[in-house]
């Protein structure tokens, strides 16, 4: 029996370059797709999944982040003056429990593997959850749960993966794969964005993951990889001959809103399925695809 996930790292730090000037003032996480910000989505994956604590690796300038999760009492009062019971139950859905939320700040943006080993002192000696709110995912269960519950079986480290085309893997953390039964892949190597004809596979990390907590010691080490940033995924590969890694191929499907194609592709994604959206949008998503 391993050891039950119950912390999610997020890491929120980064200046949002690609979609300025919308983000001069506005974290990037904090844009919304559809009515609900980014991190959002991803906190409610989380709390889907069973996490009960929420580390936010953030930086100065952000802290609209943390204060979207954080009770607003005057508008609630507001809302709830005016018998606005549903924008009420929306806002104080939003809400992190008193206690469950923790910020620390990354105070120089050294890579990934920098920003979860930020988190290590909030973290503990236990498993965690990182999630990466530029990725999205659709899908009937959690794409965290179904990472949890994998861990519960295996534990070690256990990513998210998906096939990607192989022109594409200098883009990823790419896996060395051992042994694959088509649904979860054993790896005995990761490498950071390698070139194309370099790849050891197409089976390329997205932006979740469950680890154990021995990656804590090889990021503190502080050794950069590629980018000349500290890499998570090196971090991992130094800990493969200690802790089992696995590269789940989750159920579901992954939109990148770190760029803008991919920002406007989840828009429609997510309201196409919404319930009080899809009929009404659909007619319209059509009428736009027939324009020359």
């Amino acid at each position: 029996m391993f050891q039950r996930v119950r912390k999610a790292v997020l890491p929120v730090a980064g200046l949002g370059t690609r979609f300025l000037p919308a983000t001069k003032v506005i974290p990037k996480e904090m844009i919304p797709v559809i009515d609900k910000p980014v991190v959002q989505y991803a906190i409610e994956e989380a709390r889907a999944a069973g996490i009960e604590e929420f580390i936010f690796v953030s930086a100065l300038g952000k802290e609209s982040i943390a204060a979207h999760f954080s009770p607003h009492p005057l508008l609630e009062r507001s809302l709830e003056d005016k018998g606005k019971t549903a924008e009420l139950a929306l806002v104080r859905a939003a809400s992190l429990p008193t206690g469950t939320m923790h910020t620390v700040i990354q105070e120089n943006p050294l890579g990934l593997g920098h920003a979860v080993w930020c988190a290590w002192q909030l973290v503990g000696n236990e498993p965690f959850a990182v999630i990466l709110p530029d990725d999205m995912v659709l899908s009937d269960t959690p794409c965290l749960k179904q990472l949890i519950d994998a861990h519960a079986k295996v534990g070690g480290h256990v990513v998210a993966v998906e096939d990607v085309p192989r022109e594409q893997t200098n883009r990823y953390g790419i896996l060395d794969v051992l042994s694959d039964d088509g649904k979860l892949a054993k790896a005995k190597g990761l490498v950071e964005k390698p070139a194309p004809d370099k790849a050891p596979s197409t089976l390329a990390i997205i932006g979740r993951y469950v680890l154990d907590p021995s990656v804590f010691l090889e990021l503190d080490k502080k050794t950069k990889g590629a980018g000349n940033e500290i890499q998570l995924t090196d971090g991992l590969n130094r800990t493969i001959d200690k802790v089992p890694f696995h590269g789940l191929r989750f159920e579901g499907r992954r939109y990148d809103c770190g760029t803008r194609v991919g920002f406007v592709e989840a828009n429609v994604a997510f309201a196409l399925a919404h319930p009080e959206m899809a009929d009404r949008l659909r007619p319209l998503v059509q009428k736009l695809l027939d324009i020359k």
